[in-house]
């Protein structure tokens, strides 16, 4: 793959996979690419600057100033075309994860406004603990992209996870990130996401388990693509305090989600309706929180509003509507007739059937179905894969069109 002209950021922590990087620098500048290699002071008192600067033709740089002179991490963040952690111990992603910033790699980082890949390297119980899991989960609801671990034999002796990517798995990784096109360019998307909250009263509500993890995703790689993305984001659990390049609209309930897509519908070449709206409310909503000495409620539901029903009712021809099925039986035929009755153009299935897919999960599996019968069933991967699966699907629809 050609990487001409490309500039890369490779940062490397201390983790005793840091030798595999040096292999991966080498392919990236076999590839024509630029590079500048950060190193924690950890990751050089391990495997030595020497080859990393020999290899890069560029003087590796692993503190903030050297006593004589200043590194400008904001600079060198601006710099780059893409920024890959390679190795990413579990101390660098906590440090990522919570804005810790006592290293020139987490200023940089912080700095960066270019894509970031990271390939975690680390011992099968560093791993499998929640902590790093969490701190994982919110880097990648930040819009990075994590190149997964591998399985094999650690340096514990232990066998299982932990293990970083070969560095031809991540230089593929990278390759495939920069070579995105913006084929998006001058389109605009609105994207739904997350759950509704129907209030009960003060305190209480209907709703579901959506954290918006999908339509997060969905955005990002939309945005990436070029195009200019309104993300309507219900009360979910995912962080966004970091994406960035997207109009964020938050609301609450199904009706406020509608009147926010009603109003940005008509501009959008396209609309993924990834939310998960809840189909019922209370009929009318308590003003005081009901005292449990009053018994039981009464508690009448009436529906919500069809939002995306309401949308597919008037689309015009240039215009690209997409909806979510979550189904847990008879799911082609379900989500085929809600495709037809909602007017979408296509539909994506999840089934609740599928081990690691749905609410809450970081990855999902999905099968994506066009109204002219076309079907595409993926295997389990990251929601940003995914994400980036189905966006190309869109893209190939609207080529055809």
């Amino acid at each position: 793959m050609d990487l001409k002209g490309k500039k890369i950021i490779l940062a490397v922590s201390g983790s005793i996979a840091a030798y595999k990087s040096i292999y991966l620098c080498r392919l990236l500048v076999k590839a024509g690419a630029e590079v500048r290699v950060i190193m924690t002071r950890a990751a050089v008192d391990m495997i030595g600057a020497v080859s990393f600067s020999t290899l890069s033709r560029n003087p590796v740089i692993s503190d903030i100033h050297d006593g004589n002179s200043w590194n400008n991490h904001v600079e060198l963040g601006l710099w780059a075309d893409l920024m890959v952690i390679a190795p990413a111990t579990a101390n660098t992603l906590s440090h990522m994860a919570n804005g810790i910033c006592d290293s020139l790699l987490d200023a940089v980082y912080l700095s960066a406004k270019c894509p970031l890949l990271f390939a975690p390297a680390m011992d099968l119980d560093m791993w499998q603990h929640r902590s790093t899991q969490n701190n994982i989960e919110k880097l990648i609801s930040f819009g990075n992209i994590l190149i997964p671990v591998e399985s094999g034999d650690l340096a514990s002796g232990l066998t299982g996870p932990g293990r970083m990517a070969e560095p031809e798995t991540i230089f593929s990784f990278i390759s495939m990130q920069l070579q995105k096109s913006r084929d998006l360019s001058g389109k605009k998307a609105l994207v739904t996401a997350g759950p509704t909250y129907e209030k009960i009263d003060p305190v209480r509500f209907i709703g579901n388990y959506s954290t918006g993890k999908m339509g997060i995703a969905l955005a990002i790689a939309l945005s990436e693509r070029g195009a200019d993305v309104t993300l309507v984001f219900g009360p979910g659990s995912a962080d966004l305090s970091s994406v960035s390049d997207l109009n964020i609209i938050r609301v609450e309930s199904a009706q406020d989600m509608y009147e926010a897509c009603e109003q940005h519908f008509v501009q959008a070449d396209i609309t993924i309706m990834a939310a998960a709206v809840a189909d019922y409310k209370p009929a009318e909503m308590a003003h005081q929180k009901i005292k449990k000495s009053s018994g039981a409620p009464d508690l009448k539901l009436i529906r919500t509003i069809d939002i995306a029903g309401t949308l597919g009712l008037h689309k015009k021809a240039h215009q690209v509507l997409v909806g979510f099925a979550l189904e847990t039986e008879n799911e082609i035929y379900n989500a085929r007739e809600k495709m037809m009755k909602k007017n979408f153009d296509m539909i994506v299935l999840n089934s609740l059937r599928d081990p690691g897919a749905g609410f809450g999960h970081d990855t999902n599996r999905v099968t994506i179905m066009s109204k002219n019968g076309a079907e595409l069933t993926t295997e389990t991967k990251s929601k940003q894969e995914i994400a980036g699966i189905i966006v190309s699907e869109i893209i190939k629809s609207i080529k055809k069109s």
